[in-house]
């Protein structure tokens, strides 16, 4: 173990430590955890040339930019945001085609339209670089956004998503059909919001989920129902889903090699749709890499499952000792 390696591990242990005690915890933290009520509430819009972006926001300082899967929102990282909101700047939007982000027809909606829109989203709020964290079809977006503005991102923090030549995975293409048939919403959003049993079930949401039991129905309708309000976030959907079809991940192999800020993956192992191997290739390709964090029992989406993971290595990561004081910092530039 290398002397990085060895004071990495000791910062994440300390912040995983901490984290666990609650009262240490809550003095950072909103008295309730954010809910969707609260979420909804909290929603602020950007409107871009290329969209009206949706985003929540918490904390001040230092940006955090927190990019969600497929087909969730910026709900997603509640947890996180609840959590490190005391030390970053915590921005969470939805990104076009899902959530409440509203894109003007016409508008082409792909990883590499995302990866602008998020540009676009950091210029409006006057921000210069981030730290950026991401999971599934928002890690893929994440890369990109990296290749192209390489000195906006300060570091990553990569769970399981798309990586070189698994994008898209095997198991998603079915979506992919469907979307190409133009069904996809009817058959796999419209089915699931009227029967949320199904949602839960390996069938629906419930198979990217550790503990499908704890899904609620407050949270199945928080991410679909925003999909289904007009016939044009149908459309859009779907265009974003065939658009993941094409595999952008490979043409930028040099750029994620030439881009030597520090990395962090963390993965769980009960995925079935993005194996180990693909952290591991992040873990040697990216030459910032802090290594990889493996979870045995989690599945794809276990970043909005178990935020305190994604705290204590985002800590770790940042180089913050959660013991300490937030520091003053800038409410606008970062």
């Amino acid at each position: 173990m290398t002397r990085r390696d060895f004071l990495y591990s000791s910062s994440a242990a300390a912040g995983a430590a901490l984290l666990s005690r609650t009262p240490a915890h809550a003095a950072h933290a909103d008295k309730k955890p954010i809910d969707a009520k609260a979420f909804d509430a909290s929603r602020k819009f950007a409107k871009l040339p290329i969209s009206n972006v949706a985003y929540v926001e918490r904390g001040r300082g230092i940006a955090a930019l927190f990019v969600h899967g497929y087909p969730l929102n910026g709900f997603q990282w509640r947890g996180a945001l609840d959590r490190l909101q005391a030390h970053r700047r915590c921005i969470a939007p939805d990104v076009m085609g899902l959530g409440h982000t509203q894109t003007p027809e016409g508008q082409t909606i792909s990883p590499a339209t995302q990866a602008e829109m998020l540009a676009m989203l950091l210029d409006s709020l006057h921000i210069d670089a981030v730290d950026l964290v991401a999971n599934d079809s928002g890690g893929l977006v994440s890369q990109v956004f990296m290749a192209k503005y390489p000195h906006r991102v300060r570091t990553l923090l990569l769970t399981n998503c798309d990586v070189d030549q698994n994008s898209p995975p095997p198991l998603f293409l079915p979506l992919i059909d469907l979307a190409k048939k133009g069904t996809l919403v009817e058959r796999f959003i419209v089915s699931q919001l009227n029967d949320k049993k199904l949602a839960r079930s390996a069938k629906g949401l419930g198979g990217a989920y550790t503990y499908p039991d704890r899904l609620t129905d407050e949270t199945i309708e928080t991410y679909f129902k925003p999909i289904v309000e007009t016939p044009l976030k149908k459309a859009q959907m779907q265009e974003y889903t065939i658009s993941l079809g094409v595999n952008p991940l490979v043409a930028i192999r040099e750029d994620l090699r030439q881009w030597k800020g520090p990395a962090r993956i963390v993965w769980g192992l009960k995925d079935p749709i993005f194996p180990v191997e693909s952290a591991d290739w992040l873990d040697r390709t990216l030459p910032g890499s802090r290594g990889v964090r493996k979870l045995e029992e989690a599945n794809l989406f276990f970043p909005e499952e178990m935020p305190d993971v994604i705290a204590e290595e985002a800590l770790a990561l940042w180089g913050i000792s959660p013991w300490q004081p937030k520091k003053s910092t800038s409410p606008t530039r970062s």
